[in-house]
Formats: structure tokens, sequence, C-alpha cells
């Protein structure tokens, strides 16, 4: 045999990733999208601090960064009133997720998500011989009553739950979920992902306590923070767990720029709360476009809105492509019943306006 010998888990995989890029679509149509509102990334930028401090650190990239993100870390454990050993910081959440698969999800090992939840993780799980088990939305919200319902019956080891939700943007009171923990079998932690808990109402945030070993929270600097580029994201969780990690993380991982960015980020107060501000202008904006259009916006906690198209998904995909086809870059979900909605970042005035100018077109052409 001439080549690598792959293992037998790898020559059953699809050579495929969880998204198509815009970039690559953007290539496939021949022209820039004029309005990006796919891929849930703050179009409203990162802290002028932020940038400042990524711009200085620049002149030390020769150096690796800090391969333990210690100064990181030690802001995040005071932002969120944890210790130092309770951080975590890894590229983004997607690379915490892999290596939290990784840790814990041996071929055949069961784990739960929902059906259409990030596809991410299942990408993870899967890569590692994971046996995913999907539970179904409940009125377009992850139900983790039914989640954790599910791990007890197939002994799962690891359970994936989103708060505020992606890609519906729907969210459950932190008390609920704190609440859910004593259901928990024994054995299995529940992956909280919170990646847009700075857009939800106050109470959504669990106040589950760092040491908790049932439990791991995962946020990042890609959404409110708007350093998307930059792949960082932190975990908090008990000693122990975070601790493990560093048998197989990627320790040259994070790169000097991006810690800097984030320290720099995590510090301005005034630039989040902006951001905030704008989120939530958007959504009512998008909401607005969407009544005039016939159509209904779901409330969201996120920085994007999920817009339900009334009819099937075959109804949502043929909207989905008129509106790329005018240069507005949207996406959404993949399964039933949620795939009757469109998702839609939160933009600019002057995107929403092209996404205001496109959506009647576009409409129009899907019910021809």
């Amino acid at each position: 045999m001439i080549g690598p010998r792959y293992t037998s888990l790898v020559e059953s995989l699809p050579a495929n990733v969880p998204f198509v890029g815009p970039e690559e679509q953007e290539r496939a149509r021949g022209a820039p999208f004029a309005a990006r509102l796919g891929a849930n990334e703050s179009l409203f930028g990162p802290s002028p601090k932020a940038l400042a401090a990524i711009r200085a650190e620049a002149e030390q990239v020769w150096k690796y960064g800090d391969p333990t993100s210690h100064d990181l870390r030690a802001a995040l454990a005071e932002h969120m009133g944890v210790a130092l050993e309770n951080v975590l910081v890894g590229e983004g959440i997607d690379g915490l997720l892999g290596n939290l698969v990784r840790l814990l999800v041996a071929p055949g090992d069961a784990v739960v998500t929902s059906d259409g939840a990030y596809p991410t993780f299942n990408y993870h799980v899967v890569g590692f011989g994971g046996a995913l088990h999907k539970v179904p939305y409940r009125d377009d919200r992850e139900d983790l009553g039914a989640l954790i319902s599910r791990a007890r019956e197939v002994d799962a080891k690891l359970i994936y739950y989103a708060n505020p939700d992606n890609p519906m943007g729907t969210w459950a009171r932190g008390a609920d979920v704190l609440a859910a923990l004593d259901d928990l079998p024994p054995g299995c932690l529940l992956c909280l992902d919170e990646a847009y808990v700075e857009f939800a109402p106050e109470g959504t945030a669990a106040e589950i306590a760092a040491d908790d070993p049932r439990v791991i929270r995962m946020r990042t600097f890609s959404k409110a923070y708007g350093m998307a580029g930059a792949r960082i994201g932190y975990a908090v969780a008990a000693t122990a767990l975070i601790k493990s990690f560093d048998k197989i993380r990627n320790h040259f991982g994070m790169n000097r720029m991006a810690q800097a960015g984030a320290l720099a980020a995590l510090h301005d107060a005034d630039w989040l709360a902006h951001v905030q501000a704008e989120v939530a202008r958007a959504r009512d904006e998008i909401a607005r476009i969407a009544g005039e259009n016939g159509l209904r916006a779901i409330p969201s906690a996120t920085n994007f809105v999920a817009v339900d198209c009334g009819r099937d998904g075959d109804f949502a995909r043929a909207v989905l492509a008129a509106l790329v086809a005018r240069g507005v870059f949207v996406r959404m979900p993949f399964v039933v019943p949620q795939d009757r909605c469109i998702r839609i970042s939160c933009g600019r005035a002057a995107d929403l306006a092209v996404l205001a100018e496109a959506l009647p077109e576009a409409l129009a052409e899907a019910r021809g």
C-alpha cells in the first residue's frame, strides 16, 4: 500500500465541516455579500482598547504566547467570581468542546444533545467515535428535562445544552437550569454553553458553584466582545476537570495578540454595554422587518433572531437561497420543525437596510 493508513474510525467519517463559511459562498457566487448576517459575528466590532492592545502586542509576536494564559485567566476568574484554577482558556468554544469530548468520550460512549442544536459539538462526538442520542426541541426550546431523562436511559457520559440557544435564540431561567442538576444521573457531565449569555435577560446565567463536578460552563469572546477571528473561549469548572485538559490540550494554541486583546476587551465595560444596546436595537429592527413582510420573529436572547417563515423547511430554504442570491448572507436551522425559520444576525443600520430591501423580493421569488 502506498500512502497513509487511516484508522477505521476516520475511514468511516465524511470529509466535511459543520458549516460552509461565507468566504466559500462568496467564491462560489463570484461576488462578496452586501450584508454578512449569517455567522452571529458582532458587526459592531471589538473594543477599540482591544484593538490597541492587539496592535501593541504584535511587536512581541516573535515570542510564543503564555501557554497557561495566566493574566487572562486571572482576569476571567475575577470576572466570574471563581478561583484561577477553575478557569481554562482555549481556541474558542469549538476548541474547548473538541478537547472535552476527547477527555470523556471513547468509541461507543453515549452522548446526548438536542436534535438541531450546535452541529460542531456533534462533529467532535462523531469524530471520536461517540454515540449521539438526540432529543427534539419543545416549543422551539431545548428541553433540559428530556435531555437528562435520555442521558439516564442510555448511560450518557455527557450532555450538551446551550442557554441561550443557538439556532433559535430562546432561553431558560438560570434557576431552572440549576434545579435540573439534581436530576442529572451520576457520572454524567452537563456541558452548559453560554456563548450568548451577555445578551440575555438578567437571571439567565445559572448561579452554579465553580467546584460543582456536574457542570462545565463555556463562554466566548466571539460574540458580545466582537473577537470571533481571534478564537478565544473559556471554560469554568471544578479544578480537577480543568486540570485534566492539560493532558491533551495544545499548550501553545493561544497566540499572544489574542490573549492581550481579550484581556483589554474584558476590562472595557463601556464598549460591552454599547454592543449590548446596539444588539437590542437590531433585534427590534429585524422583528419589525419580519413583521412588515408577514413573518414572525421568535423572541431572542442572543445577537441573532430566528424568523419563522410560516411554512415548511423547503420554503425557508428557498427564501434563504433567494436572499443569498441578492447578497444577504443568512443561515437557518437544519432540523424539522425549526427549519421553517431563517436565522438573521444582528447588524448595523446599513446591513439591515440591505435585508429590508432584499427580503420582500426573496419572499416573492420563494412563493412564485
